[in-house]
């Protein structure tokens, strides 16, 4: 049997129960699948400075999935929080939602634009697309005008908002996939896709995949540099 810990950096757990809920229709029948959140951190991640602060308590969860003999760790949420760090730390592989989902969206079409909920998060997408080598890839961000927490909690408001600005994706900045970028936005993507007519992914259901497959193929992270196991040393 294969186990999975997917963690939620934030602590919303209503959010965490909607991760579970979507990825128990996905998951394979001898996958061993667990969805928590931290206690302590931020109700939502929608700066830098929420993404630090969520940072230590996932580190506490992914060192504990290392002990606990899970195989693979997902990190949902579309920010990445802590994502070098933990794969430092871990001895299994660790998949960002973000980070898996940009490099799939790039083989899957010619450019493709990000669902994201502020105007103050584009400029970080456009970061991480440099930073991940996809950015001959990217078209656009396209701005919700929600926060997390709206969006967990009107669903159909953010349905249709994200249909609304696909639809103008595909007709203005030549998007051929659409990344659903939160978490929080799982299981939307199948219904925007049938509308439309183009790749939607949905960040947390593609990074598992991603997870289930590294763990088939026992793949790890290499320890030989960026990800090399940090110094032990007293911290006070």
């Amino acid at each position: 049997m294969m186990r999975i810990l997917v963690i939620n950096p934030n602590t919303t757990e209503s959010m965490t129960d909607h991760i579970r809920s979507e990825l128990e229709k996905i998951k394979r029948g001898d996958t061993e699948l667990t969805v928590v959140n931290p206690e302590h951190g931020p109700v939502s991640i929608e700066s830098a400075y929420d993404e630090a602060l969520a940072g230590p308590p996932t580190l506490e969860l992914v060192r504990r999935a290392n002990e606990e003999g899970y195989d693979a760790v997902v990190l949902a949420c579309f920010s990445d929080p802590g994502l070098d760090a933990a794969k430092e730390v871990s001895g299994i592989p660790v998949v960002g939602i973000e980070e898996a989902t940009i490099h799939v969206a790039a083989m899957l079409g010619h450019k493709f634009t990000v669902m994201t909920g502020s105007r103050s998060r584009v400029p970080t997408r456009e970061f991480h697309v440099r930073l991940r080598g996809v950015e001959n890839s990217y078209a656009s961000s396209r701005v919700l005008g929600m926060s997390v927490l709206e969006m967990d909690a009107d669903p159909d408001k953010a349905k249709a908002r994200i249909l609304e600005l696909s639809r103008q994706a595909v007709e203005e900045d030549g998007a051929e996939v659409i990344v659903l970028g939160c978490a929080g936005l799982s299981g939307y993507a199948e219904d925007v896709e049938r509308e439309l007519g183009v790749v939607v992914l949905d960040p947390t259901s593609v990074a598992f995949k991603i997870a289930e497959a590294f763990a088939d193929l026992g793949l790890r992270h290499s320890k030989v540099g960026r990800y090399s196991v940090p110094p032990v040393k007293e911290i006070k």
